[in-house]
């Protein structure tokens, strides 16, 4: 089954991955664009230099891409492709040969663990597994798939292959303790050199690359340069390099030296864009124009969708790569990396082109509280920052407060996204019809209060996964009232607005709070009524609300279904069309996950395009912890899973940045020109079904299907002031007020906590 849906994969981009427009002018040392080499094949989503990491690297990335071994020998002087010299770091050999571990000085450190030096290639290709040793990355596939000799690797008939004579202990361990290991076996009577020789003469390798000078030197008489290329790689500045006893660092001022006996260098992507103690880019150093000015190709190595990078990325891996090979100063000729399919976008796909014009019917780039991955979501900058990022639609959660000033917060509670714990503790209290944990409510705020609030931008993914968004922007901007929100779409001439309202119900009948006619007065003084040139989106999860705003023609009204769905029956679509005229649906009632994995699409999407109704998804996010592993820990598979494959009207996004780079590209399906690579939209359970049904996670509890009760909801209550506070009683004894009041205390922090941990 896998060998079938790789080939299919395969034959699917060997036909869309065409060569590239002419046109394209790279600041290469040649000129042309940019490789992409995928170490160990696809090594972000199978086991390094597995067979299936291989031949997935081939069937998703751009037709010339780069396949990268990293070079072991065995006890018999067979090569073998694994990136750490101790194999129980990426197999199972510690279970198979219990007995086998053993301690070597490698470039002056002792290393104990099991190594391919001290078994026979039957050995190990007959007995031992490989598993993945990156944690963000699926297990599902440990201990099915057998190491790879070169020759598996090289029969697989890469476009181009890359023998690298180099050891990485282990990703997760700082680059400084990574060690050369030529020498190492020289010592042990096993001779590198003499094994890339013949490989270069009846194999055909394109690259050798080592960390170690004396090591190219001798091979720079024994290879054709003419057809492999030497290429010296940097390790840590710090770190010694064994010939010359100099570190790095002190290496890298002197490049001409290299030239004399490498075509090229590969160096850790901080040489080039350096990030600062704050996680945040410095400005690039003259690494890659020098190199170039010498003749030296440089090639940056350490991509990794699922490692955490600088914040200037926003989590985007693809802004990462263009970071590298589209600016005005410089190109790097080539990106190692263990995601090619990513790499594969930005360099034929993102880079260099310009944004073009949405086309019709393509899907509605819609915003959650503005950009808020990168400001405080509903600020003034978080909206800015959508626009100037190519939202389509802006959108405002509608709140109020004690006052009755309407104004855009994600949130009835203040709790999250203002800095209210620090002033307005006391206020904290439970509401069950509106949330299970305390909070602290906008309508017990007067808007003298809230204003009195910083923004402060919060991540869902901050305290799971160590993921914090932009620290620099957490407190920054203003909030906005909801006729402030109305002039700003006015004045930026959006293509549309959503208006979102909740607990109406609630508000009317506790508070005497009217947030119907406040949107509607709101939207009427802007005009928004009166016209027909941008959208106007009315989305409640009630249906009472939306029947309020049916009779005005400009407006439409989209239902939002917060619970998950598995199938949505005519009946209660029929339902829907009473009210609305699109829904808003989490992703996982369209495209359900199991364990990481996705599982299956559901027909929801077409069961509402039968009856005319459109749909719009939320919320996409980039952070990687966030997306399934059929999307390659790349946030634009995802958009393009959801868009070009399944057809969704409208996305709903806090970072519409990225999803505008794909939608305004030539790449996405909808405007791909006939000689582009294409982005192919994840097939929803494909890669599941590569998994043994020994070892597939246990099917969930199935999801109900919607129904006609989930919809159609009471009238609204009349608005109804609340009861006067009763007359003030006789003063407690101070003592009793002080224990109330520090109890208080108590539970409001535990409830803020338990919200910060959400």
């Amino acid at each position: 089954m896998i060998k079938y849906l790789l080939l299919v994969s395969l034959v699917i981009h060997a036909t869309l991955a065409n060569s590239e427009s002419a046109s394209k002018k790279w600041l290469t040392l040649n000129g042309q664009r940019p490789s992409v080499i995928a170490r160990g094949g696809f090594s972000g989503l199978f086991p390094e230099s597995s067979d299936f990491a291989n031949q997935m690297a081939l069937g998703t990335s751009v037709h010339d891409v780069v396949l990268l071994c990293n070079l072991q020998l065995t006890k018999d002087g067979v090569g073998i492709c694994q990136g750490d010299i101790r194999l129980d770091n990426t197999t199972n050999i510690a279970m198979l040969f219990e007995k086998g571990s053993k301690t070597y000085n490698v470039n002056g450190q002792d290393l104990t663990g099991w190594f391919a030096l001290d078994f026979t290639a039957d050995q190990l290709l007959a007995n031992v597994s490989l598993v993945q040793n990156i944690f963000s990355r699926p297990s599902a596939f440990d201990g099915m798939l057998p190491m790879s000799t070169v020759d598996d690797v090289r029969n697989s008939n890469p476009p181009a292959f890359w023998l690298n004579v180099q050891v990485s202990i282990s990703l997760s361990v700082d680059v400084s303790d990574n060690n050369v290991y030529d020498a190492f076996y020289t010592e042990n009577k096993l001779s590198v050199t003499n094994y890339i020789q013949k490989a270069t003469r009846l194999q055909g390798v394109n690259y050798v690359s080592s960390p170690e000078i004396g090591f190219l030197k001798r091979m720079s008489g024994l290879v054709n340069k003419a057809k492999t290329k030497l290429i010296f790689v940097f390790l840590d500045k710090k770190a010694t390099e064994p010939t010359s006893n100099q570190t790095y660092g002190s290496i890298l001022g002197n490049l001409a030296t290299i030239k004399k006996f490498a075509s090229g260098i590969t160096v850790p992507k901080d040489y080039i864009w350096p990030v600062n103690t704050a996680n945040y880019l410095d400005p690039p150093t003259s690494l890659v124009n020098d190199a170039h000015k010498l003749g030296l190709e440089v090639y940056a190595s350490g991509f990794a969708n699922d490692f955490t990078t600088s914040y200037n990325y926003s989590y985007d891996p693809s802004a990462e790569y263009l970071q590298f090979i589209d600016n005005s100063q410089f190109s790097v000729d080539g990106l190692i990396t263990d995601f090619p399919p990513t790499a594969s976008e930005a360099v034929a796909c993102f880079a260099q082109y310009p944004d073009i014009k949405p086309t019709k019917g393509q899907a509605l780039i819609i915003t959650h509280n503005g950009a808020s991955g990168v400001y405080a979501g509903s600020t003034d900058l978080a909206y800015q920052q959508g626009l100037e990022d190519g939202a389509d639609i802006i959108d405002c959660s509608v709140q109020m407060s004690k006052d009755g000033v309407a104004f855009c917060l994600d949130s009835v509670d203040v709790t999250r996204d203002t800095t209210a714990a620090a002033t307005f503790m006391s206020l904290s209290t439970t509401i069950p019809e509106i949330q299970q944990s305390s909070g602290i409510f906008s309508f017990d705020l007067s808007w003298s209060d809230i204003q009195t609030l910083q923004p402060q931008l919060t991540s869902p993914f901050e305290n799971k996964g160590g993921l914090p968004r932009n620290p620099a922007n957490k407190n920054k901007g203003k909030f906005l009232t909801l006729a402030e929100f109305l002039e700003l779409a006015k004045a930026k001439a959006v293509t549309g607005i959503l208006i979102n309202i909740e607990n109406a119900a609630y508000l009317a009948s506790q508070k005497g709070l009217d947030i119907v006619s406040a949107v509607n007065t709101a939207l009427s003084n802007a005009t928004f009524d009166k016209q027909s040139t941008q959208k106007v989106l009315i989305q409640s999860d009630d249906t009472s609300v939306l029947s309020k705003f049916q009779n005005v023609p400009a407006y439409s009204r989209v239902l939002y279904l917060k619970d998950e769905i598995s199938d949505a029956p005519k009946t209660p679509v029929g339902e829907i069309k009473k009210y609305a005229d699109a829904v808003t649906l989490p992703r996982f009632s369209i495209v359900p996950t199991i364990d990481g994995f996705t599982t299956a699409t559901t027909k929801v999407v077409n069961e509402m395009h039968a009856a005319n109704i459109s749909v719009y998804v939320t919320v996409l996010r980039n952070e990687f912890v966030t997306l399934a592993f059929d999307y390659f820990a790349d946030p634009t598979i995802e958009i393009a899973t959801y868009t070009s494959g399944i057809g969704v009207d409208g996305i709903i996004t806090e970072y519409p940045a990225t999803a505008s780079r794909y939608l305004r590209n030539p790449c996405s399906s909808d405007s791909m020109p006939e000689s582009s690579y294409s982005i192919i939209p994840a097939e929803a359970g494909s890669l599941l079904k590569t998994v043994p049904e020994e070892t597939q996670p246990p099917a969930s509890s199935p999801t109900p299907a919607l129904d006609v009760a989930d919809i159609v909801d009471p009238p609204l209550p009349a608005v109804t002031k609340p009861a006067s506070p009763p007359p003030a009683t006789s003063p407690r004894s101070s003592a009793l007020a002080n224990i109330a009041n520090v109890g208080l205390s108590l539970v409001a922090i535990v409830v803020f906590s338990s919200l910060s941990l959400m």
